[in-house]
């Protein structure tokens, strides 16, 4: 075993000194929040990878959106409460409780009408009348109807009857926490009082045990906190992160001590009363034979039960399918069942370990759930004790131990004393419930170590020799790796550490040479400028200078370019070309986005059609970044698509901004030839390839891919083969908005849907509007819609009818018309909804067609 010198023995305990001072210090004055936050990452990843199940005695009947929508927004009538509760208690359900707080009556101003209208006729002079009389007799009829409809509307009434035929029902009152400085307002209503747990006796080691305390009591209604088996608070709190991790057993308010909710449901489910509920000052709360272990301050610590796959860690049922009676209250035969609010805008949501957003009465059902099962954790006295002595170890480890030891030595004894930590935090949590905070002292560890490290190695000197220490031979070797992998900037970079001689030129001509069939003219230039200063006679080295100077102050990717040499010079220095892998043969055709070439994969030897489109000429600086995401990303999806009618991406790829996209080269011709009216296809030909086109697009939305621009000019056809193919998958979105820098439109105005020209979001029927308008081009020869201006044809498209097909064509059966017309309608929602449904519809029409004929 190696051991450290004296002079660096004490020089690294100094620096040991002094970074305990600076971390013990961070962490005391501004590290608080931060180090806390690292302790609950453990523990909040703990209780996600827990195995605990919660069991099946607690349910939950969630208010949820779908029963906002049936029932009407929220808050509801209290008859509604009062029918679900009267169900649940015909069920035979255990125990029956309600977040959702009734702190104010519920008054309909017709009943306040009626009870005027009561006390109006007893008072007038109709009481009077005799008692045999007619008139008499209708006005015990009509007061007997009064008063059935105030019976009816005394909503409170009808919920307070529910409760106590119940006799289950729990019902939450809400505190306001605070440090009282006198005596309460006024003695608690004694529905309230009823409640309150019996008196702590006193702490063994003196002093008042520091519950949480209470100012105000905020108790549900009079005659309904009567009626109700039992109080409890609902009180949640938060740590400093946002994030509920425990629940507060017991409220003290002026000295007397009152449930949560939770502790008071779980009581209640064991057939306790709030008597046999004791609190042990410094230990926790005792309920029959369950013990609860707490906080001092009688938090607990609860567990939270992680969803298993699909299956939610609780049974959740809609409050509409229960009020309905679509779900039968048997279900909840001698089970607890909890009732709140998880409805988007009603109430607050809250972080939990298990999930971003939890609704109270979830959070509620964990807390049960973990009392019941007894999966709580717990902070005794000790574990704060055994914290400040870790770090007070490690202290003394990083200026007294660590520097007596040796390099091997010193991170196996570090590592060992860091994953111990880590482990024992983790074992007590899961095995005993305690939560013993060990990440504070582990990163102490850690980070003292590295310091005491890089000090050590002298991190910055080595790096220096090891520079120094390069070679020529290694640079040229490093050099001529990074060529092979096409990394041509990289091998530059080493070749010139090499310094130059006649092996060296060659090595840089060729590297040249690389750079010329990569189109990098500027920087060919660079490596041939380097070259001429040891020897300009070299080989061509005068004439391929000049040239790569002249190339780079006329060649535009892409775009335009001088006359007859398209985008790549084809002459006797660069014969072959290469964009990406690719070898480029020759130039196919131009089309408003850039070049299409036939390239050639050489390593394979597969003819590919090369799609360019040079992204930096069409988009601003800022934007360039994310049109290359939604370029590479969009060419992905296409990718995906294997369909006999679409045709089939290899590739995608970006030289100098110039993106590409390499696919099966087709035989044939766009559509576009066969939409003039004097060179149209038979109408069964064009339905048929129209049925393909529909079925080919089915396919691609069932696999979430829109084309955005279907049009005659990306539809590839060979008549000899009767081969169809979809082209240019994806090329409309590769931007955010419609147009280019350089004003290109993205996706044609002719054939964009109105929801597209409107800039909405578009889905595969938007597709289907644009296969309409190109079926029927090519039934008529003509655009259905059709104007002498953008501005006008975008009009007519959003809100004016298209020529009718009849009117150009009348020839044509009426069902291909309305298959067509359906197509073309300004709503989605009112066209066909896929493509296959489209298919059918046009195959329909065939048989007309020929009977047309």
């Amino acid at each position: 075993m190696a051991f450290a010198s004296p002079r660096r023995w004490f020089t690294d305990g100094f620096t040991g000194l002094v970074f305990s001072a600076l971390f013990l210090l961070a962490s005391i004055s501004f590290g608080r929040s931060f180090f806390y936050g690292a302790e609950t990452l453990v523990y909040d990843a703990s209780m996600r990878q827990s195995s605990r199940e919660p069991g099946n005695r607690v349910a939950v009947i969630a208010i949820d959106d779908a029963s906002i929508d049936n029932i009407g927004r929220w808050p509801w009538s209290r008859d509604i409460l009062a029918k679900v509760i009267n169900d649940l208690a015909a069920g035979g359900a255990k125990v029956i409780a309600s977040t959702v707080f009734v702190s104010e009556p519920q008054v309909d101003p017709g009943l306040e009408t009626l009870a005027a209208l009561n006390a109006f006729v007893d008072e007038s002079a109709l009481a009077a009348l005799p008692a045999d009389s007619a008139a008499a007799q209708d006005l015990v009829t009509l007061q007997a109807q009064i008063q059935a409809a105030v019976d009816t509307l005394n909503y409170d009434e009808r919920l307070v009857t529910a409760i106590a035929d119940a006799g289950n029902v729990v019902l939450p009152m809400q505190f306001t926490l605070g440090r009282a400085l006198g005596q309460p307002d006024g003695p608690l209503p004694a529905f309230v009082s009823r409640n309150r747990l019996p008196a702590a006796p006193e702490a063994p080691d003196a002093g008042t045990p520091p519950y949480i305390t209470s100012v105000g009591v905020q108790p549900p209604t009079g005659q309904i906190g009567e009626a109700a088996a039992g109080l409890g608070h609902l009180t949640l709190l938060t740590d400093a992160d946002g994030a509920a991790r425990f629940e507060p057993l017991v409220i003290s308010h002026f000295g007397d001590l009152y449930p949560s909710l939770s502790l008071v449901i779980a009581a209640r489910s064991l057939n306790l009363g709030d008597g046999d509920v004791r609190v042990q000052p410094g230990e926790g709360i005792v309920a029959g034979n369950l013990a609860i272990r707490t906080t001092p301050e009688l938090r607990m610590y609860n567990n939270f039960y992680p969803d298993r796959g699909p299956l939610p860690a609780f049974q959740v049922d809609s409050f509409w399918d229960v009020f309905t009676g679509q779900i039968t209250p048997e279900k909840y035969r001698d089970r607890i069942v909890l009732l709140g609010a998880t409805a988007t805008g009603v109430g607050d949501n809250f972080v939990t370990p298990v999930a971003a957003t939890t609704a109270p009465v979830l959070i509620l059902a964990h807390t049960v759930a973990s009392i019941l099962n007894e999966d709580f954790f717990t902070r005794p006295a000790w574990t704060r004790t055994v914290e400040l002595g870790s770090l007070a170890l490690i202290a003394l480890y990083l200026i007294v131990v660590l520097p007596k030891l040796g390099s091997r030595v010193a991170p196996l004894a570090s590592g060992i004393a860091l994953v111990a930590m880590l482990v024992a935090e983790l074992a007590l949590l899961r095995t005993q419930g305690i939560w013993l905070q060990m990440v504070v002292p582990a990163l102490f560890l850690f980070g003292g170590h590295v310091v005491m490290t890089v000090k050590r190695l002298r991190v910055t000197e080595r790096m220096k020799l090891s520079s120094e220490a390069d070679s020529a031979e290694s640079n040229k070797m490093l050099g001529l790796a990074f060529q092979g992998q096409g990394q041509l900037d990289m091998a530059f970079d080493k070749f010139r550490k090499c310094g130059l001689s006649d092996d060296m030129m060659d090595v840089m001509y060729n590297l040249g040479l690389d750079y010329e069939r990569k189109r990098q003219f500027n920087k060919a230039g660079a490596v041939y400028e380097y070259m001429a200063e040891h020897n300009p006679d070299y080989r061509d080295l005068a004439t391929r200078l000049k040239r790569s100077q002249n190339l780079d102050d006329t060649m535009v990717f892409g775009g335009a370019t001088p006359p007859g040499q398209g985008s790549f010079v084809l002459d006797d220095g660069v014969q072959k070309p290469m964009l990406g892998r690719y070898l480029i043969e020759k130039e196919l055709g131009k089309g408003a986005m850039g070049v299409v070439y036939l390239g050639r994969d050489p390593k394979i030897n597969r003819v590919v059609a090369i799609k360019t489109i040079p992204l930096s000429d069409e988009f601003d600086a800022e934007e360039l970044e994310g049109a290359k995401e939604r370029f590479f990303r969009e060419a992905e999806t296409a990718g995906r698509l294997n369909h006999p009618d679409i045709v089939t991406v290899y590739d995608a790829g970006e030289e100098h901004d110039l993106a590409y996209i390499a696919m099966e080269f087709l035989e044939g011709d766009h559509l576009t030839g066969f939409t003039r009216a004097d060179n149209l296809l038979p109408a069964e030909q064009a339905i048929e390839l129209a049925c393909r086109m529909a079925d080919a697009l089915a396919y691609a939305h069932r696999e979430g891919v829109v084309h955005r621009d279907i049009k005659p000019a990306n539809i590839m056809f060979n008549p000899e083969t009767n081969k169809l193919k979809i082209t240019d998958f994806g090329i409309a979105r590769i931007t955010n908005s419609s147009k280019t820098k350089t004003g290109i439109v993205l996706g044609t105005p002719s054939y964009m849907s109105p929801e597209q020209l409107a800039g909405k979001n578009v889905t595969g029927r938007s597709d289907l509007f644009s296969l309409g308008v190109t079926l029927y081009q090519l039934l008529a020869g003509q655009l259905p819609f059709r104007a002498d201006s953008m501005a006008t044809l975008m009009y007519k498209i959003a809100n004016e009818p298209p020529t009718p097909l009849s009117a150009v064509r009348p020839d044509l059966p009426p069902s291909l018309e309305k298959v067509v017309s359906r197509t073309l309608l300004k709503d989605p929602d009112e066209r066909f909804q896929s493509g296959a449904e489209l298919a059918a519809a046009l195959r329909e029409c065939v048989l007309d067609v020929r009977q047309s004929a």
